[in-house]
């Protein structure tokens, strides 16, 4: 009997491990840079001990449990009430192809994808617009978030990657839009993705903290630090995880994820006059206080910045952490009373000229 019991054990396990190693074999998962591109990733300041790093300690857990009891915690913990919507989230559906590329202007659509028109050029932010095997396994967009596809989307001049965590960088939505897409800005290591993915190389722009990318004599697109972390699976910090600002005729920050320190105020007083931000705002919690900017620090981090005009993403589309869906703009609507900056509350698909 024991025997038999043992067999059944062995079995399983290897059912296990055969599924999982399965799931890892998918393309989403990417591959590591290598090559002439890992040699120039050893080259960059903020590379060290085979991973990258944050400007200043950055912790991804701010408990004295490790991350695999905080892991267990967060999965086996009682849902709160309000922690998803309980009827379809407002949304528009715009016809995005009929949009003038002479306007500035900006689409959100839910979570940190959106579509941002400025001086001319169109540039598409984090795009997340499947559901496909594996992310489908990880996360489920709310009821009414899910009205855009890659088939509505209009041509790209500048796809805009800030990280390579699956709530930024779907497999799913970036290969569909390949043919859509002139060329790719992201951080350095994460060409790698698109390259493994079907993207050729000259399309493909990476930039390390503090390098530029000229566009045309009148924008260009500075890569700026983020307080974050990286990696699919196991391999930590593989790739940079990073800020854009698009400084043509309008001044636009792309903040990307992050916790709050110094390097807003650091960009702010490097590059006045900021028109717009765009701030992460939701999937927090003060476990992950360093790595994601909570509530009541958002409104100096857009201060700091010396924006006139802000708006928030990250929220409204995936539950990735244990606040209500709703709190996000509750909170950060309550804490720009008579600040000095203006808050823009777009909702889902809405064309919002800025």
């Amino acid at each position: 009997m024991k025997h038999k019991k043992m067999i059944i054990f062995v079995c399983s396990l290897s059912v296990i491990a055969i599924g999982i190693f399965s799931v890892l074999q998918h393309p989403s998962f990417g591959r590591l840079p290598q090559g002439a591109r890992l040699e120039r990733i050893r080259q960059s300041p903020h590379y060290h001990n085979g991973k990258f790093a944050n400007l200043e300690p950055t912790p991804k857990m701010a408990s004295d449990k490790s991350k695999w009891q905080l892991m267990l915690s967060f999965i086996t913990s009682k849902k709160p009430d309000g922690l998803t919507p309980d009827k379809p989230i407002k949304a528009v559906k715009t016809d995005l192809s009929k949009l003038s590329i002479q306007e500035d202007l900006f689409v959100w659509f839910g979570h940190s994808s959106y579509l941002l028109q400025v001086g001319g050029k169109r540039f598409l932010v984090d795009p997340v617009l499947t559901s496909q095997f594996p992310m489908s396994l990880m996360f489920k967009a709310f009821k009414g978030t899910d009205i855009y596809s890659p088939n509505d989307m209009p041509s790209i001049d500048y796809l805009v990657i800030t990280h390579d965590h699956w709530d930024h960088l779907d497999y799913g939505t970036v290969t569909q839009l390949q043919s859509k897409v002139n060329k790719v800005v992201c951080p350095l290591g994460v060409g790698e993705y698109l390259e493994y993915w079907g993207y050729p190389a000259n399309r493909i722009i990476e930039l390390d903290w503090d390098e530029d990318y000229t566009i045309n004599a009148d924008m260009t697109i500075h890569c700026l630090p983020s307080r974050h972390f990286s990696g699919r699976f196991l391999k930590e910090n593989p790739t940079l995880w990073a800020s854009f600002l698009i400084d043509g005729p309008k001044k636009v920050y792309l903040g990307g994820d992050g916790g709050y320190s110094n390097h807003f105020k650091e960009i702010g007083e490097k590059f006045p006059g900021i028109d717009l931000v765009i701030m992460e705002n939701g999937q927090y919690n003060m476990d992950w206080r360093y790595i994601h900017t909570l509530p009541k620090q958002l409104p100096q981090a857009i201060i700091d910045l010396g924006a006139s005009k802000a708006l928030t993403v990250h929220h409204n589309k995936f539950a990735l952490a244990r606040h209500p869906w709703k709190e996000p703009e509750t909170e950060i609507k309550n804490l720009s009373q008579n600040k000095p900056y203006k808050l823009l509350m777009p909702v889902i698909g809405e064309v919002f000229r800025y």
